[in-house]
């Protein structure tokens, strides 16, 4: 089953040149884009099934033996990362197809959307399977080339400059990046990540310690990581709903797998915990802060996004098994939980023309549908039992609790704190532009075409002036955002096998024999 390890990277690609060949046809467009994603995520369950039945499964890359050929590797954790990725961008693209069709593509270029949009995924599923770092540095370049053109879709001053911002930090952390692995080439005389996990532990404490604090600082720019993400909440709401959505749910994830991989895989032994361990609290607390102090729904949800990395962080840092898993269980849980917000943003937006909470008002009464929909997955992030959020949280306390340091009982507080004022953020838009009184700005609707309109009798195909206020909420852009409600509770109900596969792959990255072993059969050279 080694053949399916680059589908996941090769199928996108070919749907992007495609769809540049199917330039003004845009339905045809649609439907390679879908089409390939749904293979995506076929192709994904399936090498996630192998991976846990047979171990990592490679694929080295052109015939060329590793470490002198690029290897694909898919273990667990990558393949648990391709499985969720992928899921979330079909649905992400259907989202965005229903938005594109009700508002004539002006936010949403079908010609330029498509084949960018595969290329990012593309470029995410590269970085999970990329077994050496240059190859993992492309993945990287991949996405900052496809989010710069998602990020200014439209053109507007606003998203130019917002882009701007972006890709100068993006810039910055990829040249750190190449500087990092100039260096661990130099340090090695290898980039494969099976045989760096030999050579490096034969360096010297010093030098093995800076490329790992070179490497962290790289990552932890791309996962937004306190002090490294003031330029997150200013980039991502100035996107278009879709562009944001998968933005939130899945470039700062790839920035922590990248964290998880190296800690694990590199430089065993928690060398860093602790200045891992302060950054988790750092970014979950001042995190927070900043989204308690929002107006916005988009800019509160970016806030809430740097937050949580801190809790991704705070069970890397724990370098123990269970807070690893629950590192791992978490990063899944976010992925979906945190899309599914920023689409239910969109719908609001669509809805009462604005995600400003001072004008907002009575979308409870008006639109129950989109209620529903944020309702669900707010009480989720918060973690609220017996949502998947609770269960991921239970899990960090639990490791934190069992370290028993009290660096560890700090980040346990600083969790809860978190938890309890995340609450109070979503409870806070949920009163604001939920439950009361509709503000004087808002739509006036006819209850009952309202309620049709929610329940998609209008038909997507009609077009609908983009930010209008009162605006449709068409059935296309409200199924994805059910589909992945529905999938955050699925998480919930699967949550025991979900730990079991999450405790699996933690236990391997501990380890590295699984890993190194699968590369080199016979011993790293």
């Amino acid at each position: 089953m080694t053949f399916l390890v680059p589908l996941p990277v090769v199928m996108p690609l070919l749907g992007a040149a495609l769809t540049l060949l199917l330039l003004g046809r845009p339905r045809a467009q649609r439907w390679v884009s879908l089409t390939v994603l749904a293979a995506t995520v076929a192709v994904a369950a399936m090498l996630l099934i192998q991976s846990s039945l047979h171990g990592p499964l490679v694929v080295e890359v052109g015939g060329w033996v590793a470490p002198l050929g690029i290897v694909l590797v898919a273990d667990q954790l990558a393949a648990l990362m391709l499985v969720v990725s992928a899921a979330v961008t079909l649905c992400v693209l259907v989202y965005s197809i229903g938005q594109g069709m009700a508002d004539g593509d002006e936010e949403t270029p079908l010609s330029v959307y498509h084949p960018t949009y595969l290329v990012l995924t593309a470029g995410v599923c590269n970085a999970f399977l990329s077994g050496d770092l240059f190859n993992l540095y492309v993945g990287f370049e991949i996405l900052l080339v496809a989010s710069y053109v998602l990020l200014t879709l439209g053109s507007t001053e606003t998203r130019i400059r917002a882009g701007t911002t972006y890709v100068v930090v993006s810039l910055l952390s990829s040249v750190i990046f190449l500087v990092a692995i100039g260096l661990v080439y130099a340090s090695t005389g290898t980039l494969n990540l099976a045989q760096l996990a030999d050579r490096l532990d034969a360096l010297p404490d010093d030098i093995r310690l800076l490329l790992q604090g070179m490497l962290l600082l790289a990552f932890g720019i791309k996962a937004a990581v306190f002090p490294l993400s003031a330029w997150l909440p200013d980039s991502y709401p100035t996107a278009p709903a879709p562009v944001t959505a998968v933005f939130a749910g899945l470039l700062t994830k790839v920035g922590v797998y990248a964290i998880i991989r190296t800690e694990t895989l590199l430089f065993p032994g928690g060398r860093v915990a602790t200045l891992m361990l302060v950054t988790a609290v750092l970014t979950m607390v001042v995190g927070i802060l900043g989204a308690v102090a929002q107006s916005d729904i988009k800019r509160l949800l970016s806030f809430t996004l740097i937050s949580h990395i801190g809790y991704m962080l705070f069970g890397v840092g724990l370098t123990s098994s269970l807070g690893l898993s629950a590192a791992i269980f978490y990063v899944v849980h976010h992925i979906t939980i945190q899309t599914t917000l920023f689409l239910a943003a969109g719908l609001v937006e669509r809805r009462g023309g604005t995600t400003a909470m001072d004008r907002l008002g009575g979308l409870a009464r008006l639109s129950p549908i989109l209620a529903v929909l944020f309702f669900v997955p707010a009480l989720n992030l918060a973690g609220i039992p017996p949502f998947s959020g609770f269960l991921g949280k239970l899990g960090l306390v639990q490791a934190g609790i069992d370290d028993g340091g009290a660096l560890a009982w700090i980040l346990v507080a600083g969790g809860l704190v978190t938890s309890l004022l995340t609450l109070y953020a979503v409870a806070r838009v949920w009163n604001l532009a939920f439950w009361r009184a509709p503000h004087p700005e808002m739509p006036a609707a006819d209850d009952a075409e309202q309620a049709a309109r929610t329940e998609g009798a209008v038909q997507p195909q009609q077009p609908v002036p983009s930010g209008q206020t009162g605006a449709v909420l068409p059935g296309l852009m409200i199924a994805p955002t059910v589909a992945l409600v529905v999938f955050g509770l699925v998480l919930t109900l699967v949550a025991g096998p979900l730990f079991d596969l999450s405790s699996d792959a933690a236990n391997d990255l501990l380890q590295r024999t699984p890993y190194v072993d699968a590369v080199f059969p016979g011993g790293a050279p």
